[in-house]
């Protein structure tokens, strides 16, 4: 069974930075974040697959940055040059299956359905204000 706990949301000037952390249990093929706008439909921003392949939505590169510390089984969201358009919550999501590597290989997270993550985080809170 996967666990994910997230943590490191906050409020933020326009510009500024903040990093997200997700403490993961269990055996993932992939790792993600998605975000969830007031009134939007959840999106994915960013994720990594275990063989290191990164993917990001359009609207994040170059501002943020996924990682994973395999030592610590922590998922990291770097997140600079923060907008008032990055304002949500933003979840953790984990899969174990080639299916959704794959999509998020070939595709894009920012372009897949959340469905294709199985295991969800609690989410994390992140304001940013202009």
């Amino acid at each position: 069974q996967v666990q994910l706990v997230e943590s490191g949301g906050g409020s933020v000037q326009a510009g500024g930075s903040l990093r997200l952390s997700c403490a993961a249990s269990g055996y993932t093929l992939t790792l993600g974040w998605f975000r969830q706008g007031p009134g939007k439909k959840r999106e994915g921003v960013a994720a990594i697959n275990n063989d290191g392949t990164t993917s990001y939505a359009d609207s994040v590169k170059g501002r943020f940055t996924i990682s994973k510390d395999n030592a610590k089984n922590t998922l990291y969201l770097q997140m600079n040059s923060l907008k008032a358009e990055d304002t949500a919550m933003y979840y953790c999501a984990a899969d174990t299956t080639q299916a959704t590597r794959r999509v998020v290989a070939d595709i894009g997270v920012g372009r897949i359905s959340p469905v294709y993550f199985s295991y969800w985080g609690q989410g994390t809170q992140v304001t940013v204000s202009s």
